[in-house]
């Protein structure tokens, strides 16, 4: 481990809820956790025991609290607004095909999004989220959302935040950013916990 930053960020997606089974856009409303999401968050809670944490940080919302808590991390936890999810405006709730109806081509990575964040205003989050584990010796985890999640690691890579459309997310997956000595790398990407 090199002294002044983290060895390992352990990027946690909240479980499954009806939206995100769904694929409707699921920016700042608060809907639960399924019963199968509550399984997915038992199991990376299973995948991450025993692993001593520096830091975690959670998104405010309840679907990204209720899988820390379930995980066994809550108790450390840190409530970080700026892990909150996209805001998607008007869109929030509906599903790309829908808008599609009548914005053909649209997709979240190229907007608009009518009264919501563009996608450099997620990547200036995902920086502040970064900046604030700068110094922080050992690993660190963070719970939050599909495209927040996809940004930050996007942003990590010196990448412009709209490549997060590269990286697909699913619910209740483990993804780990590292280094390859001086250099920022992905190092796990979407994995299911056994």
């Amino acid at each position: 481990m090199t002294p002044g930053r983290p060895s390992e960020i352990v990027l946690v997606r909240h479980g499954e809820t009806d939206w995100s089974r769904t694929k409707r856009h699921t920016g700042r409303t608060d809907v639960e956790l399924t019963e199968a999401g509550r399984e997915q968050a038992a199991r990376a809670g299973r995948a991450l025991a025993g692993r001593a944490f520096a830091r975690v940080l959670t998104s405010p919302l309840g679907r990204a609290t209720e899988t820390c808590r379930i995980a066994g991390l809550l108790d450390q936890a840190e409530l970080h607004d700026d892990l909150l999810e996209w805001d998607y405006g008007q869109y929030e709730g509906r599903t790309t095909a829908e808008i599609r109806e009548a914005n053909r081509g649209w997709t979240v990575w190229s907007g608009p999004i009518p009264g919501g964040e563009s996608v450099e205003e997620v990547g200036a989050r995902a920086d502040r989220v970064i900046g604030s584990i700068e110094g922080v010796e050992g690993i660190v985890a963070f719970f939050a959302h599909g495209h927040i999640l996809r940004v930050l690691a996007a942003r990590w890579l010196g990448l412009p935040a709209a490549d997060g459309r590269l990286l697909a997310l699913s619910t209740a997956t483990l993804s780990t950013l590292g280094w390859e000595r001086e250099t920022r790398v992905l190092t796990l990407w979407n994995a299911p916990p056994n």
